[in-house]
């Protein structure tokens, strides 16, 4: 867990550094490198001390409105979300427990959407919870083909 130093100095530079330092030339190239990792894991391996989770994100989110691929970012957050809740994949059957994971998973991806794909979000996550996917269903990144189904492209 990073503590106030994560927001010390131009932390911007300092996360954009220890990307290329991994030999990425974008943070996006270096996250999607690994789909299921957390943005708190994604942080750890770039400054266990000095970069969060949510520094992360925003880094992601400014490159993906320069690239209009936001709406894919916001499916490459829910497969970290549903890798980090459900690590055996989707549950056989919503009994409470389930609905509880499934439902603090969809709840942590709706913190990390835009406004502007709220609703598209909303949506998509209802129509998990009233179609539930295959039990052992795990995406494994943003192109994932039930994702796409759910939340397909709309920027051009």
């Amino acid at each position: 867990m990073t503590d106030g130093r994560s927001w010390e100095g131009n932390w911007k530079v300092r996360l954009y550094e220890r990307v290329r330092e991994r030999g990425y030339d974008s943070l996006t190239a270096f996250a999607e490198a690994r789909p299921t990792a957390s943005l708190v894991a994604l942080a750890e391996e770039l400054g266990p001390d000095d970069i969060a989770g949510v520094q992360v994100f925003s880094g992601l989110l400014a490159e993906a409105e320069r690239k209009n691929q936001v709406t894919r970012l916001v499916r490459g957050q829910l497969v970290r979300e549903l890798a980090e809740a459900l690590p055996n994949g989707w549950p056989p059957v919503l009994d409470d427990a389930n609905r509880l994971k499934v439902a603090v998973a969809l709840a942590r991806w709706g913190t990390f959407t835009p406004e502007t794909h709220e609703q598209r979000v909303d949506k998509a996550g209802d129509s998990l919870l009233a179609k539930p996917p295959p039990a052992g269903w795990r995406p494994l990144g943003p192109d994932d083909e039930l994702l796409l189904t759910l939340l397909p492209d709309k920027e051009a």
